[in-house]
């Protein structure tokens, strides 16, 4: 497994004090969460799977708070294809791998973060091995296969696990906390995906802001979260609903637990 580092890496001391700088940088979160919130945040270890659309948003915005760890995995390449929604990934960047893309913007917004770059496939075989340090994961995949191994890997780990999906104008999200609310495959039983589906770059922005949202509210544990409910999001109407889901007793992947 290929995996770099980008950022400050020096465990030495203690990684979660705040200095005169993190005061200056963060001042205005500060007056939300207090430097106990911040310290929470530079002591977090989050795990983004996907260096597509979503994840350009929920990367953005997770470092710029001042998580202190995020691990980007995606083993695909830029395609002009990808510019409309990805927004992290630049015409210059055409034929690089996405993960390195996304380290190279990372490190010039906040240079205090540690940014982890895994290039590999997720797959059975890899799963709990890429994982291993995440504390949280955070889902910008684009298909339900990958998403039910990253919902697994969750559920095995006891740690938090942030879906988001796009499709065109729409979008979804929730929260799942293993042994508490239902997972993925209870929401979910059968994959839902066709073939390529359509997207615009602003539903990523909704979407993956509301995820980025769901992740730092859990870390300096602020506000409730999207817990055993869907969010719809309707772009074209404008419009959000929302949906109850219970666990099911029967789920293959967590029905056990």
């Amino acid at each position: 497994m290929r995996t770099t580092r980008r950022g400050r890496t020096d465990d030495s001391g203690d990684a979660a004090s705040i200095d005169e700088p993190d005061l200056k940088r963060y001042a205005r979160q500060l007056r939300i969460f207090g430097e106990e919130g911040q310290k929470e945040l530079k002591k977090a270890k989050v795990t983004i799977a996907g260096a597509g659309g979503l994840g350009s948003v929920t990367a953005t915005y997770l470092t710029v708070a001042g998580v202190g760890r995020i691990q980007i995995i995606d083993d695909d390449v830029v395609e002009l294809s990808n510019l409309n929604r990805q927004i992290l990934h630049w015409e210059k960047d055409i034929g690089k791998k996405k993960a390195e893309s996304f380290a190279d913007k990372l490190s010039q917004m906040n240079s205090e973060v540690e940014v982890v770059v895994t290039t590999e496939r997720i797959c059975e075989d890899n799963v709990a091995e890429i994982f291993k340090a995440a504390d949280l994961i955070v889902d910008a995949m684009d298909n339900f296969q990958t998403r039910y191994l990253l919902n697994r890997v969750a559920l095995q780990k006891e740690i938090p696990f942030f879906h988001g999906g796009v499709y065109g104008f729409e979008g979804q999200v929730t929260t799942i906390i293993p042994g508490e609310t239902a997972c993925l495959r209870c929401i979910f039983p059968e994959s839902p995906e066709g073939e390529t589906f359509p997207v615009i770059g602003v539903t990523c922005g909704v979407i993956g802001g509301i995820q980025a949202t769901e992740v730092v509210k859990y870390i300096v544990g602020v506000g409730g979260l999207l817990t055993n409910r869907l969010l719809i999001w309707d772009g074209v109407d404008t419009k959000i609903e929302e949906f109850v889901v219970e666990r099911n007793p029967a789920c293959r992947d967590c029905g056990d637990r």
